[in-house]
């Protein structure tokens, strides 16, 4: 019943596609029946009556039961993710509009007794300027977000680099358009003056460069393994991939935050030239990002077999591998960062000779016993011939463990 009321719900939210409330009301209700499901399931509850004199055959319906519902809840969330796409676009949208409201607001209160100025109208019309030019950028990106666009890396995650090099680009457009409705061509372009400003830009800017081939360098060693997110998530921009708060993110987040509030300052102090940004404020903010740099190159760990041995249930004797038995594979990486959520498990394959054997899922209250990022748990199935063969892991991030070699008796 669990797993019939996620496909009812999953089939209204795909009616209603375009309705957010929809899609996210199904999606969390799919999720729920789901959740229910594996703990009924766990709980020995719901197994067919033809498969559960078998533990082996009744592990198995169990574990393609769950693999086909984690399929359907995912394909569902995949579907109310454009609907929250577009609910962020418009959302981008107004934020931008309003903070150009709150500026007029704020010049105007801040008036009253100082009287309009020139500066006052030249920081109105570059905000306006900039607003027309983002939501002309929203509009050019309006299925994929609108302005979180560019923020958006390859596995569909918020990018740190990428936020606070967007930051620092804003910034730096809003004072040159601003330097440009106040006096074009004046001494407020002296770049000794805005040397701090274009280094603290070209640094950001080379972090998130560095930071995207660190990336891609350890995606082809093998040493990195990135799993696709279903949808971008503001807590990208502090987390890992598993949803850890990652420190190198926070740090450099809120040092690259405080010396781009500092510089904004700065600015409004004195909005007729580029605003100066200390050295010893460049210096801190280049501390931070070859902090945040030196995580990238040290995350991640190639997934690896360490043994292969004879899963042994209570009260069976000690006896070397045969057709049909259990058997457990020790190791590391198995489970990406961002593989932990049951459809990316469902795609976990052990390669044994010829035969690729998928990873059965054995649910327990609260989550899944196998598998896990150390071991897998998988009967070895009946058309490996004995013999020597080869046993391997093939990850959901597609990257395939070393080989061990194991022995099969007849």
């Amino acid at each position: 019943m669990a797993v019939q009321e996620a496909r009812q719900y999953g089939e209204h939210a795909t009616a209603c596609a375009g309705c957010a409330h929809c899609g996210q009301a199904g999606h969390r209700r799919a999720v729920a029946a789901f959740l229910a499901r594996r703990d009924e399931l766990a709980a020995g509850h719901g197994v067919p009556a033809a498969v559960a004199h078998s533990p082996v055959a009744a592990r198995q319906w169990v574990s393609d039961e769950l693999a086909q519902s984690a399929r359907a809840v995912a394909l569902h969330g995949r579907e109310a993710g454009g609907a929250w796409l577009d609910r962020v676009r418009r959302g981008g949208l107004g934020a931008v509009w309003g903070a150009v409201l709150a500026l007029l607001l704020g010049q105007a209160l801040t008036a009253v007794r100082t009287g309009w100025t020139g500066a006052r109208t030249a920081g109105l019309c570059t905000a306006v300027v900039l607003a027309l030019l983002l939501s002309a950028a929203a509009h050019a990106h309006r299925a994929r977000g609108g302005l979180i666009a560019p923020l958006v890396g390859e596995d569909n995650r918020l990018s740190t680099t990428r936020a606070v090099a967007a930051a620092w680009l804003l910034f730096l457009g809003f004072t040159l358009l601003l330097l440009v409705f106040l006096s074009p061509g004046a001494p407020g372009f002296a770049l000794a003056r805005g040397a701090g400003l274009l280094t603290a830009l070209a640094l950001v800017s080379a972090v998130t460069m560095t930071a995207r081939l660190v990336v891609s360098a350890g995606i082809v060693a093998g040493r990195l393994q990135k799993v696709r997110a279903d949808r971008p998530r503001a807590a990208d921009l502090l987390c890992d991939d598993s949803g850890r708060a990652a420190l190198a993110d926070v740090q450099y987040l809120l040092v690259s935050a405080a010396v781009l509030a500092l510089t904004a300052v700065g600015l409004a102090q004195a909005p007729a030239r580029l605003p100066e940004v200390p050295w010893s404020l460049v210096v801190l903010l280049g501390v931070s990002a070859a902090w945040h740099l030196a995580a990238k190159l040290t995350e991640g760990v190639r997934p690896t077999i360490h043994s292969v041995v004879r899963s042994r249930e209570a009260g069976d004797l000690d006896a070397p591998i045969r057709t049909g038995d259990d058997i457990e594979i020790r190791g590391c990486g198995f489970v990406p960062p961002g593989a932990g959520a049951p459809e990316p498990l469902t795609r976990l394959v052990v390669r044994i000779g010829p035969v690729h054997a998928h990873v059965p899922l054995v649910p327990v209250p609260g989550g899944f016993a196998n598998p896990t990022d150390a071991s897998l748990t998988v009967p070895l199935p009946a058309d490996v011939e004995p013999g020597r063969v080869e046993v391997s892991v093939v990850t959901a991030a597609g990257l395939e463990t070393n080989r061990v070699v194991i022995e099969v008796m007849d």
